[in-house]
């Protein structure tokens, strides 16, 4: 005759129990939806955006064009809020030089857009003007500084100056003031000069 009893105490036991189970994997959820509100999120370290074959010009207060950046790809690292440059092209419009051109493999653009470095088999051109002559550089590494219209580096380079050619480590170059220094293991190669013939 106990036996229905016992069987329906069993079962109000095991709903009461089933019913407490499942309020506290409902109170820890709630408890751990609550904790990742209030905690901050993790810093993301995957790139947030890409751009191909982009093209960017900087302009100047007057409306003038400073530098263009362009190239084959575009990637921004947003936890060091830099820019990835496959194949980058750097124009630099200087007001009293001709435009002087840059090539390299890869390069990074510091996020306020001051610095920029270019890696692998970089290459810098400037065409002759009447009062200077044409420029060519290479080197496996370049720090840019477009606002300031300097380039420098502490790897090996390689210079044509006209006819002249200068190899050396470490250079500064300031293309504004035509100011040009090497650091150490410099050689030079001048064209000998020109004779004028005797009527």
């Amino acid at each position: 005759m106990n036996r229905p009893a016992n069987r329906f105490s069993m079962a109000m036991i095991i709903a009461f129990g089933a019913a407490l189970t499942l309020g506290s994997f409902w109170m820890l959820e709630v408890m751990r939806q609550a904790t990742d509100d209030n905690m901050p999120a993790a810093p993301r370290s995957e790139p947030d955006y890409y751009v191909e074959k982009f093209n960017f010009t900087r302009l100047s207060k007057t409306g003038q064009a400073e530098y263009n950046i362009s190239g084959k790809k575009l990637i921004h690292n947003p936890m060091a809020d830099t820019h990835a440059i496959e194949l980058p092209v750097v124009n630099n419009f200087g007001d009293q030089s001709a435009p002087m051109t840059s090539r390299a493999q890869s390069a990074i653009v510091d996020k306020n857009n001051s610095k920029v470095h270019l890696y692998r088999n970089v290459h810098i051109d400037r065409p002759a003007t009447a009062d200077a002559s044409s420029f060519h550089l290479t080197s496996e590494y370049l720090l840019l500084l477009p606002d300031d219209d300097v380039m420098q580096t502490d790897k090996a380079v390689e210079i044509t100056l006209g006819e002249s050619k200068l190899t050396g480590t470490g250079m500064y170059a300031n293309n504004a003031t035509r100011v040009l220094r090497l650091a150490s293991n410099v050689h030079a190669t001048y064209p000998p000069p020109t004779r004028s013939r005797m009527p």
